[in-house]
């Protein structure tokens, strides 16, 4: 009998894909999804429907991206010694005015973000566009319809709409969230500690959320 002795084959098909899990939805909520009768995110999110399982918002906003915030550690002292765990704060949005902000807490750094990015989901809100800038009035949705502030911890963030072609006018924090949502020309003022990114992002975020708790006499989404 022959034996190889030689060096093991490589094998160049690179590595072996783990099969995607077959999603159950546990809600009414998903299983209306699963079944077909939901097939828009704006019928969830005008009703105010609570979303629980992120894999409705991967069914119905395929096209979702995720960027990461922010990347750090955090510390406790145990009778062991220190334990050390990664927090991720990612925000997702389609540009087309969905977006969400969540983090994200585990012993290493891709599970935070993967937890990150599931509470971002469960998070999505919906942002109507508008052109409420008295400077402009070209009656296109590129910007907001009216000034909102949102605040947390100890950030305020005020929004406000600019002209056509101005652009996002804010810190790099206040770019990546707004553009993530699909605004393009927007003013915004900050105050407080901005440095603490994620109370910078949530005043964004909350004051974008803002806009579905106010009504107006005329539908800020007909052009």
């Amino acid at each position: 009998m022959a034996f190889n002795r030689g060096k093991p084959k490589r094998d160049f098909r690179g590595p072996r894909e783990e099969p995607k899990a077959v999603w159950v939805p546990k809600t009414e909520l998903g299983k209306r999804v699963a079944s077909g009768q939901v097939t828009n995110i704006d019928e969830i999110l005008n009703n105010g429907l609570r979303i629980i399982e992120p894999e409705i918002v991967d069914a119905l906003v395929p096209d979702l991206q995720d960027d990461l915030i922010k990347l750090g550690t955090t510390q406790r002292v145990t009778d062991s010694g220190r334990k050390i765990k990664f927090r991720a704060v990612v925000v997702v949005g389609d540009g087309r005015g969905h977006i969400g902000i969540g983090a994200g807490k585990s012993d290493e750094a891709r599970p935070a973000i993967d937890n990150a990015v599931r509470s971002a989901k469960r998070n999505l809100i919906s942002v109507p566009f508008g052109c409420g800038s008295w400077e402009c009035g070209c009656g296109t949705k590129h910007s907001l319809p009216i000034e909102v502030s949102g605040k947390c911890g100890s950030v305020t963030v005020t929004l406000r709409p600019a002209p056509r072609g101005v652009g996002v006018v804010g810190n790099a924090i206040v770019k990546k969230v707004l553009a993530k949502a699909g605004l393009s020309d927007v003013w915004s003022a900050c105050r407080g500690s901005t440095s603490t990114k994620f109370n910078t992002a949530m005043a964004v975020y909350n004051a974008l959320k803002k806009l579905n708790n106010m009504h107006s006499r005329r539908d800020w989404t007909e052009e």
